[in-house]
């Protein structure tokens, strides 16, 4: 249903065309929340960057991070 209406339901009235210099700003924004507070390498943000395989593997982890959401849910329905 959320994917719905705000992802298949989006058009590019609230999209920006960024550049190569606008990506990399927005993508040296991360460094607090991914490396001060995640506790995540610097080298694994500049591979987010650097890596042109670093997504794409994301991404084959996809039904792994699925089976972790669905037992993550299962433990919180069991405390309710």
């Amino acid at each position: 249903m959320h994917f719905e209406k705000h992802i298949k339901g989006e058009n590019t009235e609230n999209m920006l065309d960024l550049n190569t210099a606008e990506r990399k700003r927005i993508h040296n924004l991360k460094y607090y929340t991914w490396v001060e507070q995640q506790g995540k390498t610097v080298e694994e943000l500049n591979a987010q960057w650097n890596d042109p395989s670093y997504w794409t593997n994301r991404w084959r982890m996809a039904g792994e991070y699925d089976a972790l959401i669905k037992e993550f849910n299962a433990r919180v329905q069991k405390r309710r």
